[in-house]
């Protein structure tokens, strides 16, 4: 049975789509079937997979509404392995519109039931809050992985969204965990971001990956073209370090 991954964190900007779509397309590459679940109203997951967010006949916002399977929005990237349930707009209104839908909570974890035999990872990117979508993927999810940005403000997020995790997993998903927490944007010549990584370590020491994302244009450049980096740009320092990080992630679900 497919394993349920949640990439969250409540800040933007913190390469968090980024790491959706570049670890994604890195788990595909590495041989497993990957569905991508685009639930975050902007839609950067979807166009970073060089999928029209206007011409998708079914979205995320269906799905969670109930007006289509998610099976019938499942669309196929053209990268190696890897399909997309694509995002719109209208799921900026899921949030009021599911106000009175008994169980809202759990409706992405239903809608996504009968897919987990058909893949080997799925990958929730959320929104960039701690409001309901977000609270839908981390009911329906296995674990939780935290894309965090070395600077100031990161650890009292971090903490933030630890406690949002134990509030979900207390009252609705018993069985969540935390899956590990990803340095973005990563500068070793900065002294913030060392005395950063200092501190998660001190703290998180176990559930921090060995693969840092480093601060590079091509990563940047990336979605523009509708691919991830490794197909924008294999060569590049970006490419190798979700590729690290696609294969440390698969290593440590292998010991699992």
């Amino acid at each position: 049975m497919g394993k349920i991954i949640a990439v969250v964190n409540q800040k933007g900007g913190v390469g968090k789509t980024t790491t959706a779509v570049n670890l994604s397309a890195g788990v595909g590459i590495a041989g497993k079937k990957v569905l991508v679940v685009d639930s975050d109203p902007q839609g950067n997951t979807t166009s970073g997979y060089g999928i029209s967010k206007k011409n998708a006949a079914a979205t995320s916002y269906e799905v969670l509404l109930g007006g289509v399977s998610a099976q019938g929005a499942v669309q196929e990237t053209g990268f190696k392995n890897v399909d997309l349930i694509p995002s719109s707009m209208n799921l900026a209104a899921a949030e009021i519109d599911l106000i009175e839908v008994t169980h809202r909570e759990s409706r992405l974890k239903t809608a996504l039931a009968n897919l987990r035999e058909k893949y080997d990872y799925i990958f929730i990117d959320c929104p960039p809050s701690l409001g309901l979508i977000t609270i839908n993927a981390l009911v329906a999810a296995d674990t939780v992985l935290v894309p965090i940005q070395c600077e100031y403000y990161a650890l009292e997020g971090l903490s933030q969204l630890i406690s949002s995790v134990r509030q979900v997993k207390r009252l609705y998903n018993s069985t969540l965990e935390i899956e590990g927490i990803v340095l973005t944007m990563y500068d070793s010549r900065l002294n913030l971001t060392n005395q950063v990584v200092s501190e998660i370590k001190k703290y998180f020491a176990d559930k921090l990956y060995k693969t840092a994302i480093p601060r590079a244009v091509r990563i940047s450049e990336a979605p523009s073209h509708g691919c991830p980096i490794q197909y924008y740009d294999a060569r590049s320092k970006g490419a190798a370090a979700y590729n690290d990080l696609a294969k440390e992630f698969l290593k440590k679900n292998r010991r699992v």
